[in-house]
């Protein structure tokens, strides 16, 4: 169905690649930008230079701003209005560049059959509607409208009317629109009904182990009471087949008549017996969770429950515990799980109970937290428990403080599956800064855990590591990565030490390398393992050397000679030293450039300070790439390499001339005997030499930087020079050998201030004079990590 325009002059639609500062304001990545197509045109006639501003409108603003089409990539119309439909601008973006995503909800059509994400629900239902509810002048979101095809609880439904006009018709309280990354073509599940699957399952998979079928009448087992329904959806869990039924609505279910529950809690209504003497429980789902008034406790428990403080004992996971239940004696349990329930405020515990007195087998609200037997398991909050008085006089075993779990501090993140795209500026800020942020160390674990930030906290350019296809064999491996450590650091901006350690015991058993687990390691290590032999990721680098086949590579290794000129160089300097020194060339342009210093570990380091260089210039470091003379300006034919170390004909970079500054420079006496090598470049670049070439920057997103043998990042969040954060991942600790570390994220924005330096003062500057962390960026800095805007997701 076409979209529903309301604009009088045929417009072109566009995506910002990149933030743009404006004054006090910052207009971030993924905001659409629309321009009208005869201001384009007229712009374009002039033969315009490949740099030039053109006035666009920016949809989500509202305001009209002079931007770059380098910073812009085009959209169809249709593109258009998908995505204005989404929000954040984060998400927006992460979903343009899943080009998969946006391409199979071009080819959805109206009478459709489909599933809906609805709030935790994935629902049947049937497109009635494509376009726009919500009239703009300039674009309009194009939205979904499903008729669902069963009774659900779930946020925004309707009869097919939004904001007082009809735009289809169906029942009351069926029917919703929805952008198009919720809503998924049933084709796409092999037609089976089936509503998702993890884990690379296939329909055919889950059924063929499946004893239901979708359409049989079930009795499920919730809380000790039995429910009649019938089965809507068939699922991979994971661990276990998850089955999604529709409740009997004569049982006076209402609309809760959705329900998520595992296979083993479910018999086919023709295999059941009469039931006899069954006893039905007034079971709710808050019963699950104890509160203290309700146990018994004492006035000071309770105002350590209503104040959310911590337990005076340190209790983590696998501690043992006493709960009071009712009012007979404390029943003993250990704590299987700790942290934030979905609805429910304060920090829990999930405990497996020694007696059949609990509420549940490890789940809440259909997901599971834990396993244990049913009737076992119970959900507490953690001020709640009390240490088991029969194990307090026993010591903690040496075997003990390797074990992550006596080193989380009782603070266990979450294992998020949804799709989190990283945040940027103020939302960094909120989601990442403070103690007991960022990704907690363990064992010599600071390598990975500053790698690890530096790649994904507040940058998507390696996202495609989370989401290629790789073999099944390492699939659980990808999974770790992206669910326990990179979704819930973006969403909640904190991993606890178990989940990093969870994946470098995986590696380590895989055979990738020993001693992940236990020894200090290099970063570029861990990435070549992860990016290399785990995901069989694309080399980032392809270079080439004259006479030399192609190299292909993850990160660059800075290899220079002396230079006593260079006394504090800047990246930019140093990488054009590094491959003018090796005869190389980038044949591609990368979408990361990982770059390690000429320095090794603690020991030795070429130069006392480094400048970053916030952009870094790869256009003569391209091969056949349109190249301009270093003198004029204009397209150069002929590189120098002899002229390279020449400071007369310019300071710094690499030299190129066009024949006639060629000729002029090498006029000179000492000039006379340079050879240069000629230059090539695309053919269509004949017919245009007096257009200026278009220069290719990468932007620098994060560094890693080491002082005695322990790793630490900045990471960038912002578009502005003083937009730094630090991340240390054992930035302190509580309880001594026993006790556990403390990760902390904090702002540092005096980075900016010695970036734009002079060199010269910068020089003179003594390191124990800098303000805040900036000295250790510029001191110790060990890996540059850059992206380029416009390639934010590589191939």
């Amino acid at each position: 169905m076409a979209l529903i325009s309301t604009k009088r002059e045929p417009m072109l639609y566009y995506i910002l690649m990149m933030d743009i500062p404006f004054n006090d304001r910052v207009f971030p990545a993924g905001t659409l930008a629309v321009i009208p197509e005869p201001d384009y045109l007229k712009e374009i006639e002039g033969d315009p230079q490949p740099e030039c501003k053109m006035r666009f409108h920016l949809v989500d603003a509202d305001v009209w701003l002079d931007l770059e089409l380098s910073a812009l990539t085009l959209l169809s119309e249709r593109q258009a209005g998908f995505l204005q439909a989404v929000s954040p601008s984060a998400k927006r973006l992460y979903l343009f560049l899943d080009h998969e995503a946006l391409e199979k909800a071009q080819n959805l059509r109206t009478n459709e059959r489909v599933t809906v994400e609805c709030n935790s629900w994935t629902l049947p239902g049937v497109i009635k509607y494509i376009g726009s509810i919500v009239d703009s002048s300039m674009l309009s979101g194009t939205y979904f409208g499903v008729e669902l095809q069963v009774d659900a609880d779930v946020d925004g439904l309707n009869n097919g009317m939004f904001d007082g006009k009809q735009y289809f018709h169906c029942m009351e309280n069926r029917g919703i629109f929805v952008p198009f990354y919720k809503v998924r073509s049933c084709s796409s599940t092999a037609d089976t009904g089936q509503f998702a699957f993890t884990d690379g399952a296939s329909p055919t998979d889950t059924q063929s182990d499946c004893p239901v079928n979708i359409g049989d009448f079930v009795t499920v087992y919730i809380e000790e009471e039995s429910k009649n329904g019938t089965v809507v959806g068939i699922f991979n869990g994971g661990s276990s087949v998850m089955i999604n039924f529709k409740l009997d609505p004569s049982k006076g279910e209402g609309q809760n008549c959705i329900r998520k529950v595992p296979l083993e809690s479910i018999v086919k209504r023709k295999m059941l017996r009469p039931p006899a003497n069954l006893h039905h429980s007034v079971s709710r789902e808050s019963q699950m969770m104890v509160d203290p008034v309700e146990t018994g406790q004492s006035p000071r428990q309770q105002t350590e429950k209503n104040g959310d403080s911590p337990s005076p004992h340190w209790l983590g996971v696998k501690s043992t515990v006493q709960i009071n239940i009712d009012k007979g004696p404390p029943v003993p349990g250990v704590i299987q799980w700790i942290g934030h329930l979905p609805g429910v405020s304060g920090q829990q515990a999930g405990i497996e109970l020694d007696e059949d007195k609990g509420l549940t087998d490890g789940t809440w609200r259909g997901k599971r937290y834990f396993e244990c037997a049913p009737k076992r398991g119970l959900f507490v909050r953690l001020a709640s428990c009390q240490p088991d008085a029969r194990f307090q006089s026993l010591a903690i075993a040496q075997e003990d403080l390797q074990d992550p779990d006596w080193s989380a501090g009782g603070l266990e993140s979450c294992v998020v599956t949804d799709i989190v795209p990283p945040p940027r500026n103020e939302d960094a800020i909120r989601i990442l800064l403070g103690k007991m942020r960022g990704i907690q160390g363990h064992c010599n674990s600071c390598y990975m855990d500053s790698a690890l930030f530096s790649l994904f906290s507040c940058a998507m350019v390696l996202d495609s590591m989370l989401y290629k296809r790789t073999s099944h064999h390492n699939a659980h491996i990808q999974q770790i990565l992206r669910e326990e450590i990179v979704n819930p650091l973006r969403r909640d901006g904190f991993v606890d030490c178990k989940k990093v350690m969870n994946l470098r015991q995986k590696l380590t058993q895989d055979g990738y390398s020993a001693g992940f687990t236990t020894d200090e390691k290099d970063p570029e290590e861990f990435l070549n393992v992860i990016m290399q032999h785990v995901l069989g990721l694309e080399p980032l680098l392809k270079l080439k050397s004259e006479g030399h086949k192609v190299q292909e590579c993850y990160c660059h290794q800075i290899f220079i000679e002396e230079d006593g000129q260079l006394v504090v160089p800047t990246v930019q300097q140093l990488v054009e030293q590094s491959f003018h020194c090796s005869h190389l060339k980038l044949t591609e342009v990368p979408s990361c450039f990982i770059i390690q210093m000429p320095r090794f570990g603690k020991n030795y380091k070429m130069f006392e300070k480094i400048i970053p260089s916030l952009e870094l210039d790869i256009t003569d470091l391209l091969s056949d790439s349109p190249r301009e003379c270093c003198v004029c300006g204009e397209l150069a034919t002929q590189e120098c390499d002899e002229c390279f170390s020449d400071k007369q004909v310019l300071k710094t970079g690499l030299k190129q001339y066009c024949n006639m500054c060629w000729q002029q420079v090498h006029s000179h006496v000492s000039r006379r005997g340079h050879r240069g090598s000629r230059l090539r470049w695309p053919v269509e670049y004949e017919y245009s030499r007096r257009r200026p070439v278009s220069r290719e920057r990468m932007q620098l997103f994060a560094v890693l930087c080491i002082e005695t043998s322990h790793y630490v990042a900045f990471v960038k969040y912002g578009p502005a020079d003083h937009h730094w954060i630090f991340f240390d991942s054992m930035s302190d600790r509580h309880g001594g050998e026993s006790g556990y570390n403390i990760p902390s994220v904090t702002i540092c924005p005096e980075v900016g201030q010695y970036i734009n330096t002079p060199p010269a003062r910068l020089a003179k500057q003594s390191p124990r004079d800098m303000e805040g962390v900036a000295k250790r960026q510029f001191c110790d800095a060990y890996m540059y990590l850059y992206q380029n805007p416009r390639m934010a997701v590589y191939k």
